[in-house]
């Protein structure tokens, strides 16, 4: 059973009107990015793939992708990662001066089931350059929080096994850790690339 994915209410708000923004000249960039001032992002201190920590200032100077997903996820986390990672090779080859300046983040919201190694074989098989990222119940509950990210873990069935119902948003944050606009996964590689582009300078 697929879950359904639900966006935050300050999402949502920030969400329509970022589609406002675009509906007004789609050809011409807006003089703000559809999320400027929005109180999304915030330092956290997860574990990567490594075993190491990491903080949301290691990636100062950087433009950062971020998803909140989970490794088992049937459906939705797989083919947003995947759309992801193929905008950001659509990108790479179209302006590879603005690619390499991007870095791709996944973190996980079942961190019970999502390990370092998990999490970076999950992360892996779209891209080695896409970071995963886990911790423990409390670290990934604050993270979440920060990004105004929804999660809740469904009931288990038999075996065990259980779906994690939350938000399928994919953030793009500037260089101060600012952030700037959603990318239209839902829209193909293509539309992910030039939303990219259109941000990233």
């Amino acid at each position: 059973m697929n879950r359904i994915n639900k966006p935050s209410s300050r999402i949502a708000v920030m969400l329509a009107a970022a589609l406002a923004l675009a509906g007004c000249d789609a050809a011409t960039p807006a003089a703000e990015p559809p999320l400027a001032g929005a109180a999304i992002g915030g330092d956290f201190a997860l574990i990567n793939s490594a075993g190491e920590t990491v903080r949301w200032d290691d990636f100062a100077g950087r433009y950062r992708v971020v998803y909140f997903g989970y490794a088992f996820c049937p459906d939705i986390c797989p083919t947003d990662m995947q759309r992801v990672a193929q905008g950001l090779k659509v990108l790479a080859a179209s302006d590879p001066g603005k690619a390499a300046k991007i870095t791709p983040i996944f973190i996980t919201i079942d961190p019970e089931r999502d390990t370092p190694a998990v999490v970076g074989e999950f992360a892996a098989a779209f891209s080695d350059d896409i970071i995963g990222l886990t911790g423990t119940p409390e670290q990934i509950a604050a993270a979440a929080k920060a990004f105004a990210v929804y999660y809740a873990k469904g009931e288990a069935v038999e075996g065990g096994d259980y779906l994690v119902d939350h938000s399928n948003v994919v953030f793009l944050f500037g260089p101060a850790g600012e952030p700037l606009a959603t990318l239209p996964v839902d829209q193909g590689a293509d539309a992910v690339a030039a939303e990219l582009a259109r941000w990233v300078s």
